[in-house]
């Protein structure tokens, strides 16, 4: 009885995790699922006199109630006489409020350097660069990722209780063939769990800490030209491509005729030398 069972179980574990990572509603259920009816009521306080009418605990509250997840990032543009003192001091600010720098690029005339600090500070950050430069141009963008933590949340949570049932199915093997094709795939679900565990924690470090790219240069900095749609964008990108294409070209030929001037120059000793010859020997036969 136990050798079938225990394929019968790896059978049906494999086509329930399939499922369940197909969609966030179906890894909701799994999860649901997963808890036993006894463990349920261990987990049930028995009431007191008087509290048979009590309101019952609160309910998850649905994604749309929760409070929204979001990777804040923004770019700002100043222009000050010392470049390098300006970077400086934005640094400073970010550090002051738990922050750190990350890529620098700066030369006397221009830099760039991207900070991250806590999302709550950034509209203040941003707003005391003012007092480092002149802003030229300022852009604060916000990405929703609400829905993208709580489906990897609930993947990950049906992923663990499939590992652990894939774990007691692997105490329970009895043949070589068995123990190994359930350490295999007992591997692929680990693998896969560490993954979204990952993916999870990077998107909270998103939310938790903004990116501000901030470009000091001591002259204004031209705002990016917005994208032309259109015929006429299309025409314009097309004619950009093709004189990209041509400029390769010459640059190619360019890099390819000193080889070419080289190999020229034997060859047509060569041919020279074999013209020469011939008519040589035309005249001698002509004589």
């Amino acid at each position: 009885m136990g050798r079938p069972v225990l394929w019968v179980g790896v059978a049906l574990l494999a086509l329930v995790t399939a499922g369940c990572s197909n969609s966030k509603e179906s890894s909701g259920s799994a999860a649901y699922d997963a808890a036993t009816p006894q463990v349920a009521k261990e987990n049930v306080a028995p009431q007191k006199p008087g509290q048979e009418n009590a309101p019952a605990p609160a309910a998850v509250q649905p994604v749309q109630q929760q409070e929204r997840q979001l990777v804040r990032t923004a770019t700002v543009d100043l222009v000050s006489d010392n470049v390098l003192k300006a970077i400086g001091e934005v640094k400073d600010r970010a550090q002051a409020v738990g922050g750190f720098a990350g890529q620098e690029n700066s030369t006397e005339q221009r830099g760039s350097v991207t900070v991250r600090v806590p999302s709550a500070d950034l509209d203040r950050i941003v707003g005391d660069l003012k007092r480092i430069g002149k802003v030229t141009r300022s852009e604060v963008r916000s990405e929703d990722v609400t829905d993208q933590l709580v489906d990897t949340e609930a993947r990950i949570a049906t992923q663990k209780a499939s590992v652990e049932r894939l774990r007691v199915l692997f105490d329970r093997a009895g043949t070589t063939a068995e123990i190994a094709q359930i350490e295999s795939e007992l591997t692929k679900r680990q693998a896969e769990l560490e993954s979204m565990q990952r993916r999870a924690e990077s998107l909270k470090g998103k939310v938790a800490l903004a990116t501000l790219t901030v470009q000091v240069s001591t002259t204004p900095i031209a705002p990016p030209e917005p994208e032309k749609a259109g015929f006429a964008g299309a025409f314009l990108g097309g004619w950009d491509a093709l004189v990209e294409v041509l400029r390769g070209i010459t640059v190619v030929i360019g890099a390819l005729l000193p080889f070419l001037l080289v190999l020229a120059l034997p060859v047509a000793g060569v041919i020279y030398v074999l013209r020469r010859r011939k008519r040589v020997t035309r005249t001698n036969e002509a004589a």
